[in-house]
């Protein structure tokens, strides 16, 4: 196993619940990749009309500003992972509930355009944290939702994770 952010975690490094983000994430430098998703989540989200920002496919689906939110929720709680993994920090972290996140971030009331400035800043933080971590700790291991992850696991999910909403926001919110 490497301790290179760059090489693609195994699958021993993860729940394989998680492997369908991963792989949607690129080969190559993570730090890059994270970079340049933050022109393409810009473009996608930030120039949307309220209504459309408040469109949903189907009844009980989110809106387009509730998938932001759940973007947004998602990057600082796989952060947070990764932080205190790579600090080596032996206690278990909890799941974390999209399902009662996600109203009680009561993003449909808010600007799209805030919504999207909030994502940006918060990817920063994570790729700042990302691009000054040293080597070692790419490998750490710690406890989430009942399984263990590593430090690059935590990471690599997240642009797979976006990369999933995206597709999916282009076959279901047309």
């Amino acid at each position: 196993m490497s301790s290179r952010p760059d090489h693609r975690p195994a699958p021993t490094e993860y729940e394989a619940y998680y492997s369908s983000y991963i792989d949607r994430t690129p080969d190559g430098p993570l730090v890059e990749t994270m970079t340049a998703q933050i022109a393409e989540v810009d473009r996608t989200f930030r120039d949307l009309s309220p209504e459309r920002a408040g469109y949903r496919y189907a009844p009980g689906k989110w809106t387009i500003r509730e998938v932001l939110g759940h973007l947004i929720d998602t990057e600082r709680v796989f952060g947070y992972r990764a932080v205190s993994f790579s600090r080596a920090d032996p206690a278990p972290l909890p799941s974390f509930d999209q399902a009662l996140w996600n109203p009680a971030g009561r993003y449909d009331e808010r600007p799209i355009g805030g919504l999207v400035d909030e994502w940006i800043a918060t990817r920063r933080a994570t790729i700042a944290f990302a691009a000054a971590m040293p080597d070692e700790a790419w490998n750490r291991t710690g406890i989430a939702s009942g399984f263990p992850f590593t430090v690059r696991a935590a990471l690599w999910i997240l642009p797979g994770h976006v990369r999933y909403h995206l597709a999916h926001l282009a076959d279901r919110y047309r």
